[in-house]
């Protein structure tokens, strides 16, 4: 199972518009350099070869912590009305399994399969619709549970080589390779918020997929694998792994509480944009969030940010407009709102204060504390 979404460039810290469908449990997303190539040599082909028993080496130590699982789902007097695949991995000895929310969220009946073909039925210990994350528990001899290392996402860069193992399409434990395309990436969750933080990767990743793990070369787990953004349903490149450090603050949370508590700032914003610098005289390079609008009595409302009255959409240049920019938080510069949304699940929590570097009015610099709440509840879609 893996989700599909539709993505804009304008993202909305309160509400988040996407269009979730669901084929067969399967969540999908639709939308709308010269080089010289040289003969291959001896070292060339050595270096090829380690690479591939490095692979191999990865899939033989991680793949007995990988869990294919099937899900059903019943109707009035125990009729079948659906049925689905997905991924997951084995956290504990304790029987913890990992997966995505999407996976398991509406089945009567979950079956874990093991690499050495171990069956178990598991129950649901927690579900985190924002994350799209769900911890699972099975009651299998400790001695066959395999539990998996985590790694640290936040240290991932672009370019760097990551592996994927799961279930696409029903073919179990399937391994395939890639480089990490992006991080601190943004994508909707199955609520009406986003997940921030989130690592892009071209490893191939289909229906079958969701759940299961991502892969540094050490075989440490640096993501789950979640989302694909695709118009044909298949993977075409673009695939999505919630970030490890986000995954185990939910994990244990949902293990400690039951829940996941998130900070709450209270806004809708969307990127300073080059026609946003020209029409109101920003200084150059200007980058960072506008503030369209504060929820009413929400942190960022108390703390005196103001909504953003925009005169005719910038048409005229000399119109007053009042507006706050946000270009930092606690110091560190905000380019937009994916970084600022990354950086409030990454890096606080609820009742924590924080300060908001702010630009208002395009003149005057601001330092502004915001304390911030807990998230309100979310319809889940």
């Amino acid at each position: 199972m893996l989700k599909w979404l539709r993505f804009s460039y304008r993202y909305l810290l309160v509400v988040v518009a996407a269009l979730v469908l669901t084929v067969g449990g399967f969540a999908v997303i639709s939308t709308q350099a010269d080089g010289v190539v040289t003969p291959a040599g001896q070292g060339s082909f050595i270096q090829v070869a380690d690479t591939t028993n490095l692979f191999t080496q990865i899939y033989q130590q991680v793949s007995p912590s990988v869990v294919a699982i099937h899900v059903l789902t019943t109707g009035p007097n125990g009729r079948v009305i659906g049925s689905g695949t997905g991924s997951g991995f084995v956290l504990d000895r304790d029987g913890h399994i990992v997966t995505n929310n999407h996976v398991v969220s509406d089945a009567n009946s979950i079956e874990i399969e093991f690499l050495d073909g171990t069956l178990a039925a598991a129950e649901v210990v927690g579900l985190d619709p924002n994350s799209d994350l769900a911890v699972l528990s099975v009651k299998v001899p400790a001695e066959q549970l395999v539990p998996v290392t985590f790694g640290d996402s936040n240290q991932l860069v672009v370019g760097e080589t990551v592996l994927a193992i799961g279930s696409p399409f029903g073919q179990d434990w399937t391994l395939t390779t890639g480089i990490v395309s992006g991080v601190n990436r943004i994508i909707s969750g199955l609520t009406d918020f986003s997940i921030g933080g989130v690592i892009q990767t071209d490893a191939a990743i289909n229906p079958g997929n969701s759940g299961g793990p991502l892969l540094n070369l050490q075989g440490q787990i640096v993501g789950v694998n979640s989302q694909i953004l695709s118009e044909s349903g298949s993977s075409a490149g673009i695939g999505f792994a919630v970030p490890s450090n986000l995954v185990q603050r939910v994990v244990g949370e949902l293990m400690n509480d039951g829940r996941v508590d998130y900070s709450y700032i209270g806004i809708t914003g969307t990127d300073v944009t080059l026609s946003m610098i020209e029409a109101l005289k920003l200084p150059e390079h200007t980058r960072g969030v506008i503030v369209e609008q504060t929820v009413s009595g929400g942190p960022a409302a108390q703390a005196g940010l103001q909504d953003a009255a925009l005169t005719q959409q910038f048409a005229s240049t000399n119109a007053k407009e009042k507006f706050d920019i946000i270009t930092g938080i606690n110091g560190t510069a905000v380019k937009g709102m994916d970084e600022l949304i990354t950086f409030l699940a990454r890096e606080t929590v609820p009742n924590q204060t924080v300060t908001l570097n702010v630009l208002r009015n395009g003149t005057e610099t601001l330092d502004i504390s915001v304390t911030l709440a807990s998230r309100p509840s979310a319809t889940i879609r």
